[in-house]
């Protein structure tokens, strides 16, 4: 039977797809590298339905995901090793048992993963991170809107901020993905301890969150956010070498104004993110004005500083965050 056009289906959906091609190349494998001399082996070495899967990732933004990541580089160290041994096989060379084992156990990680990956996805359509149990960006518009429009009934302000984890790609680097996952599990337990049960929390993507605060204004808003940074700060990942990681996180902070739509309010505390990680990060930058004077942080704390207010809803130019 022929296999259902993996373009037409979402990546949740052509994972069970590339499940069985790769059930089925694994014995096709065997059969050519231990009986047939390595003939047989090279047209199923590559399922095509991973790297359709792998487009179909790259088109909703998860190719860069650290367990998408880890499926990609699973895969492809799979289907070196065995490339290898198929070579090896044609020369009349019988495999030797390490090499036989790299290409089983990285099989075997492989569909582990994969398996995880899918699980993730069913949390996913959820509207649930499955990394850090925080609400994706699935209803965070809706939710947004549903805020300002209260406030526009009954004119209680609210705030929105914005955190970015800093130079959290030198965690990847230097640590690996899976204590940047841990990193970020960390942090969103920080903000979900640090936020009242009725406010709300987003992971954005990547090492971005959001918070919106209820019922908060700015003065409000700048001690729970500086109090979050400061948790944050105070909660470093111990490694299982005993290494301790200080993580701490950049933060922009905007309020409610009734002319500002809530695509605006996402921008202003883009601007001040933008300003707190160029401005030596680990600090809260309020949009639009100074920190207020009855919010005083501990000595440990960062002044804030100042971002410029936006008048008019405007696309922003291109540019590079800092990490």
């Amino acid at each position: 039977m022929a296999a259902e056009p993996t373009e037409t289906l979402s990546p949740a959906e052509t994972l069970g797809i590339v499940l069985d091609e790769h059930l089925r190349w694994i014995g096709q494998w065997h059969r050519a590298a231990l009986f047939r001399g390595g003939q047989g082996g090279e047209r199923v070495s590559a399922p095509a339905s991973f790297a359709a899967w792998c487009a179909a990732a790259s088109r909703d933004d998860l190719a860069q995901q650290p367990a998408v990541q880890k499926l990609v580089t699973l895969h492809e160290q799979m289907h070196r090793h065995a490339k290898m041994v198929l070579l090896r096989a044609a020369s009349g060379e019988w495999p030797a048992e390490p090499e036989y084992e790299a290409v089983i156990g990285r099989f075997e990680e492989f569909v582990l993963q994969l398996r995880r990956v899918e699980r993730a996805f069913g949390a996913a359509a959820s509207g649930l991170d499955p990394l850090t149990g925080l609400r994706t960006r699935r209803g965070m518009q809706e939710a947004l809107d549903r805020e300002q429009n209260r406030f526009r009934r009954v004119g209680q302000a609210f705030c929105i901020a914005l955190c970015d984890i800093d130079r959290f790609k030198s965690i990847n680097d230097t640590y690996g993905h899976d204590i940047g996952d841990r990193v970020l599990a960390a942090t969103a337990a920080v903000i979900s301890r640090g936020i009242r049960s009725f406010d709300e929390a987003f992971r954005m993507g990547g090492e971005e969150f959001l918070v919106c605060l209820k019922e908060t204004s700015l003065q409000e808003g700048f001690r729970v956010i500086e109090r979050l940074r400061r948790d944050l700060m105070a909660s470093p990942i111990t490694l299982p070498d005993g290494r301790v990681v200080t993580v701490t996180a950049s933060f922009g902070l905007v309020e409610a104004q009734m002319e500002l739509p809530v695509e605006e309010m996402v921008i202003c505390a883009d601007k001040a993110l933008y300003q707190a990680k160029n401005t030596g990060r680990n600090r809260v930058v309020c949009y639009g004005v100074d920190a207020p004077a009855a919010a005083k942080p501990a000595p440990a704390a960062v002044k804030p500083a100042v971002a410029a207010p936006v008048r008019a809803a405007r696309p922003l130019p291109s540019r590079a965050k800092a990490g």
